[in-house]
């Protein structure tokens, strides 16, 4: 018993040192929880690199074997029953699956840029974006950014479905002379050229104020189309300027950008005298809101439409961040937008960054 007890009296400082007691049971915990966590994010992406890896090989093989693409999709069949056949408990061996493990592997063979980045994102993102994306830049921006921002499934597919790919190059903003280089690529992926609102239960003829109302009733709706990394920070959020109160229709908050955004809706056609109002407000968020380890305040002017080479006018002398993009409360045709996108080399350019 003497020797027990002279053993804990020997470790209970080190115990002491280190932190543990101290910080109490639910900091424990805490500690605990958050690196079991870790574990199984780091286990998950593990597990989804082998799969995606097994499922390349097994593209490769087939292709090696047979380079037509009429006999290279009977062996996948053939393929696929056996391997059902001698792994009955394994998932993921159905004809259609493994024909896809054919078509992943010839889609990016060629693709060192690319291959990279496949294994980072799970095999059913990587279907999606196979089947609905027919551009290799195109692929590659929905595998950067599902990869960065961690997308679902639904997320990924909305994000397609929104033309959010043509729509973030399209962006108007006047970021490349209005910020520092390491947020430029950042601030125009989170300003798109145009949003669809289209969960609102609103007519097309609606006030700013019944607009602004709807957006705060479905938040979580709003936040995930503006793009998901934003938090809400207020409505009608007030600033006062010598006395005098001023209003900004929404301010949220940028997490990656570190930076307050506010917006402000516009139910008519953009008009220039929009961006002063709004430097206004930057000017007024920089000085009075921003906090010291928090970036330049960005703007966005929503408005229901606008005309491309006055809102370029428009943007061309102001100093503050500032981007304008429309909203659509209905559910579209996709717009042919391919035609419009920047160079191949400014979308490279873009990619990288991200």
């Amino acid at each position: 018993m003497a020797v027990r007890k002279a053993a804990s009296r020997k470790l209970a400082p080190a115990v002491r040192e280190t932190g543990g007691p101290a910080l109490g049971y639910p900091a424990l915990l805490a500690e605990v929880k958050a690196r079991i966590q870790s574990a199984q994010y780091a286990a998950l992406r593990a597990v989804n690199k082998e799969l995606v890896g097994l499922y390349w090989d097994i593209g490769r093989l087939i292709v090696e074997r047979q380079k037509d693409a009429k006999h290279g999709a009977a062996i996948a069949e053939r393929l696929a029953d056996d391997l059902r056949d001698a792994f009955p408990d394994v998932s993921g061996f159905s004809r259609r699956n493994v024909f896809y493990m054919r078509e992943f592997y010839l889609l990016y063979r060629d693709d060192a840029k690319v291959q990279p980045l496949v294994a980072q994102v799970g095999w059913s993102h990587n279907l999606i974006i196979l089947q609905r994306c027919g551009d290799a830049q195109e692929r590659e921006f929905y595998l950067r950014m599902t990869r960065k921002f961690g997308w679902s499934k639904n997320v990924l597919a909305h994000q397609i479905d929104n033309q959010s790919y043509e729509k973030s190059l399209l962006g108007q903003t006047n970021f490349d002379k209005t910020l520092t280089p390491a947020l430029r690529a950042q601030a125009k992926l989170a300003v798109k050229d145009e949003y669809a609102f289209d969960f609102l239960e609103l007519g097309e003829q609606h006030s700013e104020r019944e607009l602004e109302h709807a957006l705060l009733v479905r938040i979580e709706d709003f936040l995930r189309a503006m793009g998901g990394m934003f938090s809400f920070m207020g409505s009608q959020y007030r600033l006062e300027v010598e006395g005098k109160e001023y209003f900004i229709d929404l301010l949220l908050f940028h997490r990656r950008l570190r930076a307050l955004v506010a917006i402000e809706l516009k139910i008519g056609e953009f008009e220039p005298e929009f961006v002063g109002k709004m430097q206004f407000y930057l000017a007024a968020l920089d000085a009075q809101v921003r906090q010291e380890d928090e970036n330049p305040s960005i703007g966005i002017i929503l408005c229901k439409e606008k005309t491309r080479i006055v809102v370029e006018y428009a943007l061309r002398d102001a100093r503050k961040p500032i981007g304008v993009a429309t909203y659509e409360i209905t559910k579209t045709l996709p717009k042919k937008l391919k035609n419009q996108l920047p160079s191949p080399e400014a979308i490279a350019r873009l990619l990288e960054s991200i």
